[in-house]
């Protein structure tokens, strides 16, 4: 149940992050306004929120493998939202990541 709620976390915290930062390239890139970064700044604050929530305790530990989890996910998002392509070497670089992802938080240790 703990790997778990992690990965939903991991998942929640990628939305906020990753979606807060495309709403401020929005604002800033698409002259779509203030209103759009604002809404942006909130979701990114909301990010450091929720890493917070992470069962680990480890800040170093938990930002580490959340790395990876933003690079699988900003490729995710830029498919979905942006209609984004990417190739297989994108994909299997962020597979990479999510392996280490695993590693740096889902291997027992003594």
């Amino acid at each position: 149940m703990t790997v778990l709620r992690s990965l939903a976390l991991f998942a929640l915290a990628a939305v906020a992050e990753i979606g807060g930062a495309w709403l401020v390239w929005q604002g800033v890139r698409e002259h779509r306004g203030a209103a759009w970064i604002g809404a942006g700044v909130i979701a990114l604050g909301l990010y450091g929120f929720v890493a917070t929530l992470q069962p680990d305790a480890h800040f170093g530990r938990i930002l580490a493998a959340y790395g990876g989890i933003f690079v699988a996910g900003s490729l995710a998002w830029g498919m979905l939202v942006d209609g984004y392509r990417p190739d297989r070497y994108d994909i299997l670089g962020a597979l990479v990541c999510l392996i280490g992802v695993a590693v740096i938080m889902y291997t027992p240790r003594p």
